[in-house]
């Protein structure tokens, strides 16, 4: 980007004081231009993640048996928000799924171990 020239830069400086019914100090100004750039960089990043994704699900929809994961990453286009609470969800409640299967599988393996051990 090319920076604007003196007057440019007045001319820009004297419509923010007009928007702001004040002058900016140099902080203020250097802390405005800093979030400026850092939204700029994160749209940016986003926007690029945004096409990774694009060109992934564009790949699982060419292979068939890809074709869940490419209605997931549609889901997680089309819905980023609403996408990622519920893979929490799925992982929170695979998590709880896994501990309740080893703690059956543990209570069934003690119990068939104590039957054997009564009958010896």
């Amino acid at each position: 980007m090319v920076d604007p020239t003196p007057q440019d830069q007045l001319e820009q400086d004297l419509a923010q004081a007009q928007d702001l019914g004040r002058w900016l100090s140099d902080d203020e100004r250097l802390e405005r231009q800093r979030a400026e750039q850092q939204a700029l960089t994160d749209k940016q990043q986003q926007d690029q993640h945004r096409l990774k994704l694009v060109a992934l699900a564009i790949v699982c929809v060419v292979i068939p048996p890809l074709w869940p994961l490419a209605f997931g990453i549609t889901l997680h286009l089309l819905f980023p928000k609403t996408f990622g609470r519920l893979l929490w969800v799925a992982g929170g409640s695979a998590v709880v799924l896994g501990v309740l299967t080893v703690g059956v599988g543990l209570a069934i393996a003690t119990c068939l171990w104590m039957l054997i051990q009564s009958w010896i």
